[in-house]
């Protein structure tokens, strides 16, 4: 679909397949509400993960501290509508990022990093609001070099028309193209409606979803309020509509995967058999020879592997 808000449906398009209603989750004295995987759904289009973190406000001092963690299999992207975070790699990169950009780290065979609130904005009252997801990679792509891209705001495509103001993350939709390096079809789009604007859904892939983060949205006759994620059927004609307080809400999805994937801890794969090794390999820590090693800038400390989630196995 081009982009046409004529076509907007006002809201009338089909109900969703399915409602996630996201559960809190610690990742490390910070709560973040997490809507995939879930009970309903694994994936939405190659999204195998995705966390909103905030809105939430700091006093002095405070801040998030990801320690030195490992990643295989997946590309992470991380999109903040308030605050920063300081990123390190085990690729060497030290990047910060700010509301409207876009941070892309592709794990591939492995690689390991670390997210933290800077010392700068620690030293006064602070807030934090965004989203961080997880894209499982092909599975001729899985083993390929990690790598990382950093995109300003103004090199994201923006779409605005009466009321709507719609900034293409990842992939392409509505005859636009985001400059982000992709392994897979995918859309994710930042989407902002005035109340009682109303949005029509790409129907140019096959697996799409809406996370409201803001206000609430009408749909098919339905509200829906802010924190809850909604996928629809493959084919269906989908439309949108901002409720009296306006609304704010992520659109992702793309082509389904053809083949499984195993998720645990930080590692997603086709293969249990490489997400054993890639758990071994970061339990025996040889960051010198190893598949992983820890960011320069940040290599005091790491996340293990605690003897709980040691006892687990990974879920499809």
């Amino acid at each position: 679909m081009s982009w046409n808000p004529s076509q907007s449906l006002d809201g009338h398009g089909a109900a969703p397949e399915t409602l996630i209603v996201p559960r809190a989750h610690d990742i490390g004295g910070f709560e973040v509400r997490r809507a995939l995987p879930s009970p309903q759904r694994q994936m939405v289009g190659p999204f195998i993960f995705f966390d909103q973190m905030g809105p939430a406000e700091f006093i002095t001092d405070g801040g998030i501290d990801v320690r030195p963690h490992p990643h295989i299999g997946l590309g992470t992207v991380t999109y903040l509508y308030q605050g920063e975070f300081e990123h390190r790699d085990s690729l060497g990169t030290h990047q910060m990022i700010y509301p409207g950009e876009v941070n892309w780290m592709v794990a591939g065979r492995g690689v390991t990093h670390s997210e933290r609130t800077s010392a700068d904005t620690r030293k006064t009252r602070h807030s934090l609001f965004g989203v961080q997801t997880w894209i499982a990679l092909p599975e001729d792509r899985e083993d390929m070099a990690p790598d990382f891209e950093h995109h300003k705001e103004a090199a994201l495509p923006v779409l605005q028309d009466k009321g709507i103001t719609a900034r293409l993350i990842l992939g392409d939709s509505y005859g636009e193209t985001s400059p982000v390096t992709m392994q897979s079809e995918t859309f994710y789009l930042d989407v902002i409606l005035e109340a009682g604007a109303a949005f029509p859904l790409t129907d140019t892939h096959e697996d799409r979803g809406i996370h409201i983060t803001q206000g609430s949205l009408d749909v098919a006759g339905q509200t829906y309020e802010a924190g809850q994620m909604m996928v629809f059927r493959p084919g269906d004609q989908i439309s949108v509509k901002a409720g009296p307080q306006g609304a704010r809400f992520m659109a992702l999805g793309g082509a389904t995967l053809n083949e499984k994937r195993y998720i645990w801890w930080n590692f997603v794969s086709s293969s249990k058999d490489k997400i054993e090794a890639a758990k071994e390999a970061w339990k025996t820590g040889d960051w010198a020879n190893g598949p992983f090693s820890l960011p320069p800038g940040d290599d005091a400390e790491h996340i293990e592997i605690s003897p709980e989630l040691d006892r687990t196995r990974p879920r499809g």
